[in-house]
Protein backbone atom coordinates (compact mmCIF):
# COMPACT_ATOMS: atom_id res chain seq x y z
CA UNK A 1 0.00 0.00 0.00
CA UNK A 2 1.37 3.33 -0.74
CA UNK A 3 1.58 6.59 1.51
CA UNK A 4 -1.63 8.27 0.28
CA UNK A 5 -3.78 5.09 0.14
CA UNK A 6 -2.50 4.27 3.23
CA UNK A 7 -3.37 8.04 4.62
CA UNK A 8 -6.95 7.42 3.16
CA UNK A 9 -7.20 4.33 4.63
CA UNK A 10 -6.50 5.37 8.31
CA UNK A 11 -8.68 8.51 7.28
CA UNK A 12 -11.73 5.85 6.69
CA UNK A 13 -10.84 3.39 9.19
CA UNK A 14 -11.77 5.86 12.32
CA UNK A 15 -14.89 6.27 10.63
CA UNK A 16 -17.91 4.87 13.07
CA UNK A 17 -17.24 1.99 15.05
CA UNK A 18 -20.49 0.69 14.26
CA UNK A 19 -20.88 1.02 10.35
CA UNK A 20 -22.74 -2.30 10.30
CA UNK A 21 -25.07 -1.04 12.04
CA UNK A 22 -25.60 2.85 11.41
CA UNK A 23 -24.11 5.59 8.68
CA UNK A 24 -22.20 8.43 10.42
CA UNK A 25 -23.16 12.81 10.88
CA UNK A 26 -21.34 15.26 10.33
CA UNK A 27 -21.08 19.28 10.94
CA UNK A 28 -20.22 21.11 7.87
CA UNK A 29 -19.85 25.00 9.45
CA UNK A 30 -16.97 27.52 8.79
CA UNK A 31 -14.51 29.31 8.66
CA UNK A 32 -10.26 28.43 9.51
CA UNK A 33 -6.59 29.75 9.37
CA UNK A 34 -6.01 33.10 9.79
CA UNK A 35 -3.93 36.09 8.36
CA UNK A 36 -4.94 39.50 10.70
CA UNK A 37 -4.53 38.10 14.07
CA UNK A 38 -5.37 41.33 15.87
CA UNK A 39 -8.54 41.20 14.24
CA UNK A 40 -9.36 37.55 14.91
CA UNK A 41 -8.86 38.39 18.64
CA UNK A 42 -11.53 40.74 18.62
CA UNK A 43 -14.00 38.12 18.51
CA UNK A 44 -14.63 35.87 21.39
CA UNK A 45 -15.26 31.80 21.09
CA UNK A 46 -18.49 31.43 23.22
CA UNK A 47 -20.13 27.90 22.64
CA UNK A 48 -22.90 27.16 20.18
CA UNK A 49 -26.80 27.63 21.72
CA UNK A 50 -29.09 24.51 22.22
CA UNK A 51 -30.45 25.17 18.83
CA UNK A 52 -28.47 26.89 16.13
CA UNK A 53 -31.57 26.61 13.71
CA UNK A 54 -31.49 25.08 9.86
CA UNK A 55 -31.89 28.95 9.34
CA UNK A 56 -29.99 32.33 10.34
CA UNK A 57 -32.49 33.69 13.33
CA UNK A 58 -33.29 36.92 11.67
CA UNK A 59 -34.72 34.83 8.47
CA UNK A 60 -36.63 32.27 11.07
CA UNK A 61 -37.82 35.44 12.42
CA UNK A 62 -38.82 36.45 9.44
CA UNK A 63 -40.58 33.39 8.60
CA UNK A 64 -43.07 34.12 11.85
CA UNK A 65 -41.34 32.03 14.48
CA UNK A 66 -40.94 32.20 17.94
CA UNK A 67 -38.19 32.08 20.45
CA UNK A 68 -38.40 29.60 23.20
CA UNK A 69 -35.57 29.50 25.43
CA UNK A 70 -33.83 31.25 22.49
CA UNK A 71 -34.40 28.58 20.46
CA UNK A 72 -35.99 29.42 16.96
CA UNK A 73 -38.80 27.10 16.26
CA UNK A 74 -40.64 27.70 12.62
CA UNK A 75 -44.22 26.70 12.63
CA UNK A 76 -43.37 23.97 9.79
CA UNK A 77 -41.13 22.62 12.75
CA UNK A 78 -43.89 22.29 15.13
CA UNK A 79 -46.16 20.09 13.21
CA UNK A 80 -43.49 18.22 10.89
CA UNK A 81 -39.94 17.44 12.56
CA UNK A 82 -36.39 18.29 12.72
CA UNK A 83 -33.17 16.72 12.90
CA UNK A 84 -30.55 17.25 15.21
CA UNK A 85 -27.33 16.16 15.88
CA UNK A 86 -26.21 15.45 20.09
CA UNK A 87 -23.22 14.07 21.38
CA UNK A 88 -23.47 12.54 25.43
CA UNK A 89 -21.58 10.60 27.42
CA UNK A 90 -22.91 6.91 28.80
CA UNK A 91 -21.11 4.81 31.26
CA UNK A 92 -19.11 1.68 29.84
CA UNK A 93 -21.74 -0.49 31.13
CA UNK A 94 -24.37 -3.29 29.62
CA UNK A 95 -27.50 -1.49 29.10
CA UNK A 96 -26.34 1.90 29.24
CA UNK A 97 -27.30 2.64 25.34
CA UNK A 98 -30.06 0.81 25.47
CA UNK A 99 -31.88 3.19 28.25
CA UNK A 100 -31.02 6.33 26.77
CA UNK A 101 -32.21 4.70 23.53
CA UNK A 102 -35.99 4.26 25.05
CA UNK A 103 -36.27 7.46 26.37
CA UNK A 104 -35.95 8.75 23.46
CA UNK A 105 -38.33 6.80 21.85
CA UNK A 106 -41.07 7.55 24.43
CA UNK A 107 -40.58 11.07 22.63
CA UNK A 108 -40.74 9.56 19.72
CA UNK A 109 -37.11 10.41 18.48
CA UNK A 110 -35.88 8.21 15.71
CA UNK A 111 -32.03 7.57 15.81
CA UNK A 112 -30.52 8.20 12.16
CA UNK A 113 -27.18 7.34 12.92
CA UNK A 114 -24.89 6.78 15.16
CA UNK A 115 -21.03 7.05 15.98
CA UNK A 116 -19.23 5.42 19.31
CA UNK A 117 -16.09 7.27 20.76
CA UNK A 118 -14.74 4.76 23.18
CA UNK A 119 -12.50 7.07 26.25
CA UNK A 120 -10.89 5.66 28.97
CA UNK A 121 -13.81 6.43 31.35
CA UNK A 122 -17.37 6.04 29.45
CA UNK A 123 -17.80 5.97 25.92
CA UNK A 124 -19.39 9.53 23.80
CA UNK A 125 -21.98 8.84 21.51
CA UNK A 126 -22.94 10.95 18.71
CA UNK A 127 -26.00 10.84 17.41
CA UNK A 128 -28.23 12.46 14.39
CA UNK A 129 -31.37 12.36 15.16
CA UNK A 130 -34.91 13.16 13.80
CA UNK A 131 -37.11 14.83 16.25
CA UNK A 132 -40.42 16.08 17.06
CA UNK A 133 -40.87 19.74 15.01
CA UNK A 134 -42.24 20.82 19.03
CA UNK A 135 -39.37 19.47 20.93
CA UNK A 136 -36.43 22.41 21.88
CA UNK A 137 -33.10 21.10 22.44
CA UNK A 138 -33.44 22.45 25.85
CA UNK A 139 -35.91 19.72 26.14
CA UNK A 140 -34.17 17.22 24.00
CA UNK A 141 -31.28 17.49 26.29
CA UNK A 142 -32.84 17.27 29.75
CA UNK A 143 -34.42 13.46 28.18
CA UNK A 144 -31.04 12.01 27.67
CA UNK A 145 -29.66 13.47 30.68
CA UNK A 146 -32.60 11.90 32.81
CA UNK A 147 -31.54 8.53 31.19
CA UNK A 148 -27.86 8.67 32.34
CA UNK A 149 -26.35 10.70 29.71
CA UNK A 150 -23.50 13.49 30.64
CA UNK A 151 -22.56 16.34 29.07
CA UNK A 152 -24.85 16.35 26.43
CA UNK A 153 -24.55 18.87 23.18
CA UNK A 154 -27.44 19.40 20.80
CA UNK A 155 -27.56 21.18 17.61
CA UNK A 156 -29.33 21.81 14.46
CA UNK A 157 -28.67 19.86 11.55
CA UNK A 158 -29.70 19.42 7.93
CA UNK A 159 -29.28 17.02 4.85
CA UNK A 160 -26.04 17.06 4.47
CA UNK A 161 -25.88 15.54 7.87
CA UNK A 162 -27.30 12.53 6.48
CA UNK A 163 -24.14 11.56 4.36
CA UNK A 164 -22.63 8.11 5.73
CA UNK A 165 -18.85 8.90 7.58
CA UNK A 166 -17.22 6.96 5.28
CA UNK A 167 -18.34 8.70 2.14
CA UNK A 168 -18.00 12.02 3.90
CA UNK A 169 -14.34 11.11 4.99
CA UNK A 170 -13.38 10.16 1.29
CA UNK A 171 -14.85 13.37 -0.13
CA UNK A 172 -12.87 15.10 2.47
CA UNK A 173 -9.41 13.12 1.41
CA UNK A 174 -10.38 13.71 -2.04
CA UNK A 175 -10.87 17.69 -2.28
CA UNK A 176 -7.42 17.94 -0.19
CA UNK A 177 -5.53 15.97 -2.65
CA UNK A 178 -7.05 18.49 -5.45
CA UNK A 179 -5.53 21.67 -3.87
CA UNK A 180 -3.65 22.41 -1.09
CA UNK A 181 -5.94 25.18 0.26
CA UNK A 182 -8.53 22.95 1.43
CA UNK A 183 -6.74 21.17 4.54
CA UNK A 184 -8.03 24.09 6.42
CA UNK A 185 -11.96 23.79 5.46
CA UNK A 186 -11.60 19.81 4.97
CA UNK A 187 -10.63 19.75 8.88
CA UNK A 188 -13.59 22.12 9.35
CA UNK A 189 -16.24 19.71 8.33
CA UNK A 190 -14.37 16.88 9.66
CA UNK A 191 -14.52 18.26 13.00
CA UNK A 192 -17.43 20.62 13.30
CA UNK A 193 -17.66 24.31 14.47
CA UNK A 194 -13.85 25.41 15.44
CA UNK A 195 -11.29 27.50 14.97
CA UNK A 196 -8.11 26.57 12.89
CA UNK A 197 -4.79 28.52 12.26
CA UNK A 198 -1.76 27.96 10.57
CA UNK A 199 1.06 29.11 12.88
CA UNK A 200 4.78 29.00 11.57
CA UNK A 201 7.48 28.19 13.63
CA UNK A 202 8.23 30.24 16.82
CA UNK A 203 4.90 32.46 16.07
CA UNK A 204 3.02 32.75 19.25
CA UNK A 205 5.08 30.38 21.74
CA UNK A 206 4.08 27.51 19.27
CA UNK A 207 7.50 25.88 18.26
CA UNK A 208 7.54 22.88 16.18
CA UNK A 209 9.21 21.32 18.95
CA UNK A 210 6.84 21.41 20.99
CA UNK A 211 4.72 19.13 19.38
CA UNK A 212 5.41 15.29 18.76
CA UNK A 213 5.73 14.24 15.45
CA UNK A 214 2.28 12.18 16.28
CA UNK A 215 0.49 15.57 17.62
CA UNK A 216 -0.80 16.82 20.64
CA UNK A 217 -4.49 16.14 21.75
CA UNK A 218 -5.27 18.26 24.56
CA UNK A 219 -8.87 17.75 25.71
CA UNK A 220 -10.43 20.74 23.42
CA UNK A 221 -7.09 21.47 21.38
CA UNK A 222 -5.48 19.53 18.99
CA UNK A 223 -2.09 20.22 17.57
CA UNK A 224 -0.51 19.13 14.48
CA UNK A 225 2.50 19.23 12.83
CA UNK A 226 1.61 21.65 9.54
CA UNK A 227 3.05 19.62 5.95
CA UNK A 228 5.46 23.10 5.15
CA UNK A 229 6.18 22.60 8.79
CA UNK A 230 4.68 25.01 11.64
CA UNK A 231 2.16 23.92 13.86
CA UNK A 232 -1.95 23.15 12.88
CA UNK A 233 -4.22 24.50 15.69
CA UNK A 234 -7.47 23.33 16.03
CA UNK A 235 -9.39 24.81 18.74
CA UNK A 236 -13.11 23.98 19.93
CA UNK A 237 -13.63 24.98 23.60
CA UNK A 238 -17.46 23.63 24.10
CA UNK A 239 -16.95 20.22 23.22
CA UNK A 240 -13.76 18.45 23.71
CA UNK A 241 -12.28 16.48 21.16
CA UNK A 242 -11.90 12.55 21.31
CA UNK A 243 -8.94 10.28 20.44
CA UNK A 244 -11.40 8.84 17.31
CA UNK A 245 -11.59 12.81 16.05
CA UNK A 246 -7.97 13.27 16.63
CA UNK A 247 -6.34 10.13 14.48
CA UNK A 248 -9.12 11.29 11.82
CA UNK A 249 -7.33 15.01 11.36
CA UNK A 250 -4.15 13.33 11.82
CA UNK A 251 -4.56 10.99 8.77
CA UNK A 252 -6.03 14.09 6.95
CA UNK A 253 -2.73 16.56 7.51
CA UNK A 254 -0.63 13.12 6.72
CA UNK A 255 -2.11 12.65 3.13
CA UNK A 256 -1.69 16.47 2.84
CA UNK A 257 1.97 16.39 3.61
CA UNK A 258 2.37 13.18 1.26
CA UNK A 259 0.94 15.07 -1.52
CA UNK A 260 2.93 18.17 -1.45
CA UNK A 261 2.26 21.66 -2.49
CA UNK A 262 -0.50 21.49 -5.24
CA UNK A 263 -3.21 24.44 -6.80
CA UNK A 264 -5.46 23.77 -9.47
CA UNK A 265 -4.64 24.97 -12.66
CA UNK A 266 -7.69 25.76 -14.38
CA UNK A 267 -7.99 29.30 -15.82
CA UNK A 268 -10.73 32.39 -17.54
CA UNK A 269 -10.09 34.35 -20.33
CA UNK A 270 -12.18 37.72 -20.06
CA UNK A 271 -12.61 40.50 -22.03
CA UNK A 272 -12.34 43.65 -20.26
CA UNK A 273 -15.24 46.79 -21.55
CA UNK A 274 -12.48 48.22 -23.27
CA UNK A 275 -11.81 45.40 -25.14
CA UNK A 276 -8.40 44.02 -23.33
CA UNK A 277 -8.50 40.32 -22.48
CA UNK A 278 -6.78 38.91 -19.16
CA UNK A 279 -6.48 35.72 -17.66
CA UNK A 280 -8.00 35.10 -14.48
CA UNK A 281 -6.34 32.06 -12.28
CA UNK A 282 -5.23 30.48 -8.68
CA UNK A 283 -2.09 31.70 -7.40
CA UNK A 284 0.46 30.73 -5.46
CA UNK A 285 3.83 30.72 -3.70
CA UNK A 286 5.25 30.63 -7.10
CA UNK A 287 4.13 33.83 -8.44
CA UNK A 288 6.02 35.96 -5.91
CA UNK A 289 8.81 37.11 -8.03
CA UNK A 290 5.98 38.19 -10.76
CA UNK A 291 3.97 39.75 -7.61
CA UNK A 292 6.87 41.84 -5.72
CA UNK A 293 7.16 43.14 -9.79
CA UNK A 294 4.00 44.54 -10.25
CA UNK A 295 4.56 45.99 -6.33
CA UNK A 296 7.42 47.94 -8.00
CA UNK A 297 5.04 49.35 -10.63
CA UNK A 298 2.09 50.43 -7.91
CA UNK A 299 2.19 53.81 -6.45
CA UNK A 300 3.03 54.33 -2.91
CA UNK A 301 -0.79 55.39 -2.39
CA UNK A 302 -2.27 52.04 -3.72
CA UNK A 303 -0.15 49.76 -1.51
CA UNK A 304 -0.78 51.84 1.35
CA UNK A 305 -4.20 51.76 0.68
CA UNK A 306 -3.85 47.81 0.39
CA UNK A 307 -1.33 47.30 3.29
CA UNK A 308 -1.70 49.23 5.65
CA UNK A 309 1.43 50.22 6.89
CA UNK A 310 4.50 51.12 5.58
CA UNK A 311 5.28 49.91 1.96
CA UNK A 312 8.38 49.40 1.97
CA UNK A 313 7.42 46.42 4.21
CA UNK A 314 4.77 45.45 1.33
CA UNK A 315 6.80 42.70 -0.12
CA UNK A 316 7.42 40.32 2.97
CA UNK A 317 3.56 39.50 3.44
CA UNK A 318 3.62 38.59 -0.30
CA UNK A 319 4.79 34.52 0.93
CA UNK A 320 2.14 34.56 3.32
CA UNK A 321 -1.07 36.05 1.32
CA UNK A 322 0.09 33.75 -1.34
CA UNK A 323 0.91 30.29 0.22
CA UNK A 324 -2.24 28.60 -0.25
CA UNK A 325 -2.28 27.40 3.17
CA UNK A 326 -4.14 31.24 4.41
CA UNK A 327 -6.78 30.83 1.82
CA UNK A 328 -7.04 31.10 -1.78
CA UNK A 329 -5.27 33.95 -4.33
CA UNK A 330 -6.72 34.69 -7.62
CA UNK A 331 -4.12 36.45 -10.22
CA UNK A 332 -5.11 38.39 -13.32
CA UNK A 333 -2.76 38.53 -15.62
CA UNK A 334 -1.88 40.09 -19.35
CA UNK A 335 -1.78 38.22 -22.80
CA UNK A 336 1.68 38.89 -22.14
CA UNK A 337 1.70 37.17 -18.74
CA UNK A 338 2.38 39.97 -16.62
CA UNK A 339 0.28 39.82 -13.81
CA UNK A 340 -1.43 43.48 -12.80
CA UNK A 341 -3.98 42.15 -10.08
CA UNK A 342 -4.38 40.19 -7.13
CA UNK A 343 -6.86 39.01 -5.10
CA UNK A 344 -6.65 37.25 -1.64
CA UNK A 345 -9.53 35.04 0.46
CA UNK A 346 -7.89 34.84 3.52
CA UNK A 347 -8.96 32.47 6.61
CA UNK A 348 -8.74 33.92 9.73
CA UNK A 349 -9.32 32.11 12.72
CA UNK A 350 -13.33 31.74 12.59
CA UNK A 351 -13.83 34.73 10.35
CA UNK A 352 -12.83 35.07 6.44
CA UNK A 353 -11.17 38.55 4.79
CA UNK A 354 -11.10 39.37 1.13
CA UNK A 355 -8.45 41.96 0.14
CA UNK A 356 -7.84 43.20 -3.51
CA UNK A 357 -4.48 44.54 -5.19
CA UNK A 358 -4.42 45.98 -8.50
CA UNK A 359 -2.24 47.65 -10.35
CA UNK A 360 -2.76 51.41 -11.01
CA UNK A 361 -2.50 51.41 -15.06
CA UNK A 362 -5.16 48.81 -14.90
CA UNK A 363 -7.21 50.46 -11.92
CA UNK A 364 -11.44 51.58 -13.06
CA UNK A 365 -11.12 48.82 -15.83
CA UNK A 366 -13.58 46.17 -13.40
CA UNK A 367 -10.52 44.12 -12.90
CA UNK A 368 -11.63 45.12 -9.00
CA UNK A 369 -14.98 43.98 -9.26
CA UNK A 370 -14.51 40.33 -11.34
CA UNK A 371 -11.33 39.37 -8.68
CA UNK A 372 -14.30 40.52 -5.26
CA UNK A 373 -16.99 38.71 -7.06
CA UNK A 374 -14.88 35.67 -7.86
CA UNK A 375 -13.43 35.23 -4.10
CA UNK A 376 -16.87 35.73 -2.19
CA UNK A 377 -18.57 33.32 -4.39
CA UNK A 378 -15.79 30.80 -3.44
CA UNK A 379 -16.47 31.88 0.43
CA UNK A 380 -19.91 31.41 -0.33
CA UNK A 381 -19.11 27.84 -2.11
CA UNK A 382 -17.29 26.93 1.69
CA UNK A 383 -20.29 27.92 4.02
CA UNK A 384 -19.02 30.96 5.19
CA UNK A 385 -21.74 33.00 6.96
CA UNK A 386 -20.23 36.32 5.73
CA UNK A 387 -16.87 37.92 4.83
CA UNK A 388 -15.32 41.42 5.31
CA UNK A 389 -12.64 44.05 3.97
CA UNK A 390 -10.45 46.18 6.23
CA UNK A 391 -9.54 49.12 4.51
CA UNK A 392 -9.77 52.60 4.61
CA UNK A 393 -12.92 55.06 3.96
CA UNK A 394 -10.53 56.89 1.41
CA UNK A 395 -10.68 53.82 -0.77
CA UNK A 396 -13.89 54.41 -3.16
CA UNK A 397 -12.89 51.88 -5.14
CA UNK A 398 -13.03 49.09 -2.32
CA UNK A 399 -16.02 49.97 -1.18
CA UNK A 400 -17.78 50.66 -4.28
CA UNK A 401 -16.65 46.98 -5.49
CA UNK A 402 -18.45 45.99 -1.56
CA UNK A 403 -21.19 47.54 -2.99
CA UNK A 404 -21.64 45.77 -6.46
CA UNK A 405 -21.67 42.87 -4.93
CA UNK A 406 -25.38 43.18 -4.00
CA UNK A 407 -24.84 41.52 -0.78
CA UNK A 408 -26.49 43.08 2.66
CA UNK A 409 -23.22 44.97 4.23
CA UNK A 410 -22.29 46.25 7.46
CA UNK A 411 -19.73 49.26 8.53
CA UNK A 412 -17.70 49.23 11.64
CA UNK A 413 -14.71 52.06 12.17
CA UNK A 414 -11.75 50.23 13.83
CA UNK A 415 -8.80 52.36 15.08
CA UNK A 416 -9.18 54.29 12.31
CA UNK A 417 -9.68 51.63 9.61
CA UNK A 418 -13.01 50.79 8.36
CA UNK A 419 -14.47 47.30 7.86
CA UNK A 420 -17.07 46.31 5.38
CA UNK A 421 -18.78 43.29 6.18
CA UNK A 422 -20.93 41.19 3.38
CA UNK A 423 -23.59 38.93 5.03
CA UNK A 424 -23.66 35.30 2.90
CA UNK A 425 -26.64 33.67 4.05
CA UNK A 426 -28.86 31.29 1.60
CA UNK A 427 -31.29 34.34 1.42
CA UNK A 428 -28.47 37.44 0.66
CA UNK A 429 -26.74 35.05 -1.95
CA UNK A 430 -30.01 34.27 -4.02
CA UNK A 431 -30.52 37.62 -4.62
CA UNK A 432 -26.53 38.97 -5.05
CA UNK A 433 -24.74 39.98 -8.44
CA UNK A 434 -22.30 36.59 -7.48
CA UNK A 435 -20.13 34.78 -10.49
CA UNK A 436 -19.76 31.27 -10.42
CA UNK A 437 -16.84 31.29 -8.62
CA UNK A 438 -16.38 26.99 -9.18
CA UNK A 439 -15.33 28.19 -12.71
CA UNK A 440 -11.56 28.88 -11.51
CA UNK A 441 -9.68 26.72 -9.68
CA UNK A 442 -10.73 23.32 -11.52
CA UNK A 443 -9.87 21.38 -14.27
Amino acid sequence: MSDVTGAVARLVEHGPAIPALLPASVAALIATAGFHTWWTRRHGHAPPPDDTGARPPSAARQAGSSDRDGEAVTGADAGDSALWRMRTTVRDAPGSLAVLCAALAERRVDILSLQTHPLAEGTVDEFLLRAPGELTGSELAGVVSAAGGDRTWTERADAHDLVDAPTRILGLAARTALDTAELPLALRQLLGRCTIRSLPAGVGGHVVDDVPPEGALEDTVLRLRAPEGGVISVERPYLPFTPAEFARARALVELDARLGPRVPRGRDVLTLPEGSDITVRRADTRDVPAAKAMHERCSAQTLGLRYHGPVKDADRYLNHLLSPRYGRTLAVQTASGRIVGLGHLLWDGDETEVALLVEDAWQRRGIGGELLGRLVAMAAETGCANVYAVTQASNTGMVAAMRGLGLPLDYQIEEGTLVVTARLDPASRAAARLPRGERIGRE
